[in-house]
C-alpha cells in the first residue's frame, strides 16, 4: 500500500515541476521595455525550462549524502570528461538521484510493477548517468590521444624554429583550436597555469591528471626529465612523436585485426539464420510435403 502513494508523491512532484517550467512568468522590466522600443523578445520559455531544471538538480544534489571518497572520484571523472564547473558535481549528484526516482515512479505507476521491480528499475536509473559520463569521458580521452601526434609535429616544428617550450605549447593550443578542441583547450589551460606561476612541472602534472590519458602521461613524463636534466627539447620531441604515431598505427592495427572476432556474433545471430531459411527453407518445405502422406498412410 506505501509503494503506489509513495509512486503517486513522486509522480506528482514531477509533473508540478514541469508545470512550473512551463508556466508563463510576468514580464521583466527589459522585457517591458523591450516590447516598448520595438526590439523583438528574447525567446526565453527554453531557457526559463533549462534554468527551473538546473535549480531543481542542483537543490537535489545538495539535499543527497555525499561521500568524500566517491565526491573526489566523480570530480574527477567529470573534469575527464570536460564538466569543470564549479556546480558540475553538484547538478550531476542530482541528475543522477532524480533518474533514480523518475525510473521508479515510472516503474510503480506506468508499469504498476512490484517493489522489486521499482527497485531495480531505480538502481537502472541511478546507475545509468554514470554509465555516459564514463562513456563521454574515454570518448573524450580517445579524441586526445588521436590528436596528440599532430600536436607533437607542430610542437617539434615550432621548437626548433626558436621558440621555447611554453611559447611553444600557446602556439600549438591556438593552430589546433578548430581540428582538435579537446586537446587545445587542455593546453590552453596549462598556458594559463604557467602565466599564473605555476611551476612547469606541476602544471603539466596537472594535465596528466586531468585527461588521464597514457600518451600524454608519458609526454609529461619525458619533458619533466628533459627540463630537469637540460637535454634538447626538440631531439625529445621528435622522438616522442614518431614513438606516438608507430603506436597509432599500432592501435588502428590492432582493431583491424580485431574486427574478424567481432563478427562472429553478428554472423551467428543475424545472418547465418536468414541463409539457412533461404537455402534449407525450401528442401524443408519439401521433405514435409514428402513425409506426411507416407506417414499418413502408414498409420
Amino acid at each position: 500500500m506505501l509503494l503506489p502513494v509513495i509512486a503517486f508523491i513522486l509522480a506528482s512532484a514531477l509533473v508540478m515541476a514541469a508545470a512550473y517550467a512551463l508556466t508563463p512568468r510576468t514580464a521583466t522590466i527589459e522585457q517591458r521595455l523591450d516590447e516598448l522600443t520595438g526590439v523583438q523578445p528574447k525567446a526565453a520559455d527554453s531557457s526559463r525550462f533549462h534554468k527551473v531544471m538546473l535549480d531543481t538538480f542542483k537543490r537535489i544534489g545538495e539535499a543527497a549524502p555525499k561521500s568524500a571518497s566517491e565526491m573526489g572520484k566523480l570530480r574527477a571523472k567529470l573534469i575527464c570528461a570536460g564538466y569543470r564547473a564549479p556546480d558540475a558535481l553538484i547538478l550531476f549528484v542530482g541528475l543522477r538521484l532524480g533518474c533514480a526516482l523518475l525510473f521508479f515512479a515510472f516503474a510503480s505507476i506506468i508499469l504498476l510493477g512490484s517493489v522489486l521491480t521499482s527497485l531495480v528499475a531505480a538502481a537502472i536509473g541511478y546507475l545509468l548517468p554514470s554509465m555516459m559520463l564514463g562513456r563521454m569521458a574515454k570518448q573524450r580521452q580517445h579524441r586526445i590521444r588521436l590528436s596528440l601526434p599532430d600536436a607533437l609535429d607542430l610542437m617539434v616544428v615550432s621548437v626548433e624554429a626558436g621558440l621555447g617550450l611554453d611559447q611553444a605549447i600557446q602556439r600549438v593550443a591556438d593552430e589546433l583550436g578548430m581540428v582538435h578542441p579537446e586537446l587545445s583547450e587542455e593546453l590552453r589551460l596549462v598556458n594559463l597555469e604557467l602565466r599564473a606561476g605555476t611551476a612547469r612541472a606541476d602544471a603539466l602534472r596537472n594535465l596528466a591528471n586531468r585527461t588521464q590519458v597514457d600518451d600524454l602521461s608519458s609526454l609529461v613524463t619525458m619533458l619533466v626529465q628533459t627540463d630537469k636534466f637540460g637535454t634538447s627539447v626538440a631531439q625529445s620531441l621528435r622522438v616522442h612523436s614518431d614513438t606516438s604515431r608507430t603506436k597509432r598505427r599500432q592501435r588502428a592495427e590492432e582493431a583491424a585485426a580485431k574486427t574478424g572476432a567481432k563478427m562472429v556474433f553478428p554472423l551467428v545471430f543475424c545472418i547465418f539464420p536468414a541463409i539457412w531459411v533461404v537455402t534449407i527453407g525450401p528442401a524443408a518445405i519439401k521433405f514435409v510435403e514428402v513425409l506426411v502422406p507416407l506417414v499418413q498412410q502408414q498409420k
